[in-house]
């Protein structure tokens, strides 16, 4: 039986990647010691996740550790013989925010917790695909440059511009504001490209938009759809932050990027990058999204707006597929906006019952 390590199996990508292998056939080891608790309030625990995870799934074991322990990390994997055939890599900090809170335990969650992965599987596995969870952010604000104009609803860019079907990875990562969050996904982003070409690793960044599903832990400094449906269903106060709500962010399913990730399993590259969301299939503005909730839910939303926007943030986001579709054409997006909040709102539903 093949044997997989996935990071941050507690949270939303990582717990759906851990449920696909294991029902895949797979024997999957889970790196998480929920520190989103620590992040984001006991709310937005991933211990009853990981404990889910666990009653359903004999193949499934679950390891309390921090990914800055180089050490505990290499005992992992040497402790798998052969050492691991797959390395999903989830667990990070990932709010912007939060980062501006405490810098040195974003940067060393985000930035050191992936080299010591990447060391760990060069020393044990070099042969393993090491898939790795990036961000837009590494593009800092640049995308606030972009010619927007100003719709009803949204921002949008001109139907003849490059970027209107999508930014691709040929956007510039230089002179632009980051944040925090956005520099220590940076500094792993290149960590994990240049394991891959200077060590000829299978390695690969997903830069990826707004990551969602209905098992996300959404709370008001990330997650933004899984929040804001929460806060429908609840009957709780929400703020929504600049440039009136119109600001654009695809959003994909978690189960479409886990999916996206068995694909490039099957067929892996050295030093890859794609930037991958829910593209023009599955994207909303912020004024969209609340109407959205709104109408699935049959209430209304007790929302403010700010004026104030936060450091770094992007007023429109769409991800380009193109490139990730062209080299893995069997991957299929199932899933747009109303499919995703539909699903959101009868978990929130069945949790509050």
């Amino acid at each position: 039986m093949k044997t997989a390590v996935v990071t941050g199996s507690g949270g939303l990508i990582g717990s759906q990647s851990v449920a696909h292998l294991v029902e895949a056939g797979w024997h999957v080891i889970g790196i998480e010691n929920d520190m989103r608790s620590q992040f984001f309030g006991p709310e937005s625990s991933t211990r009853p996740t990981s404990q889910s995870l666990l009653s359903r799934y004999e193949e499934f074991e679950n390891v309390e550790l921090d990914i800055r322990d180089a050490e505990g990390v290499g005992r992992v994997f040497a402790g798998v013989e052969g050492g691991p055939e797959l390395v999903i890599h989830t667990a990070a900090q990932p709010s912007h925010d939060w980062a501006a809170r405490d810098p040195q335990t974003d940067f060393g969650v985000n930035a050191l917790g992936t080299l010591n992965l990447l060391e760990a599987c060069r020393q044990h596995c070099p042969e393993a695909p090491f898939i790795f969870c990036s961000t837009n952010k590494v593009y800092g604000d640049l995308p606030n440059q972009l010619p927007l104009v100003e719709e009803t609803s949204r921002l949008e860019l001109p139907p003849g511009h490059r970027y209107h079907r999508g930014i691709d990875t040929s956007m510039s990562i230089d002179q632009s504001t980051h944040s925090l969050f956005g520099v220590s996904k940076a500094s792993a982003d290149l960590l994990v490209q240049e394991y891959g070409r200077y060590f000829g690793m299978l390695t690969v960044c997903f830069r990826g938009g707004c990551l969602t599903g209905p098992q996300h832990a959404g709370a008001e400094l990330h997650g933004f759809l899984a929040y804001l449906m929460k806060c429908v269903v609840a009957g709780s106060p929400y703020t929504v932050f600049g440039y009136g709500g119109k600001q654009v962010r695809d959003n994909i399913h978690c189960a479409d990027l886990v999916s996206a990730f068995m694909e490039f399993q099957k067929k892996p590259g050295s030093g890859a990058v794609y930037n991958i969301g829910g593209g023009r299939q599955s994207n909303c503005s912020m004024l969209e999204a609340i109407e959205a909730c709104q109408r699935i839910a049959g209430r209304e939303l007790d929302w403010t707006m700010s004026k104030e926007n936060r450091i770094g943030d992007h007023m429109w986001w769409i991800s380009d597929l193109e490139a990730f579709e062209k080299d893995y054409p069997d991957w299929q997006q199932r899933y747009g906006i109303e499919e995703i909040l539909l699903e959101i709102y009868e978990y929130n539903v069945a949790e509050k019952a």
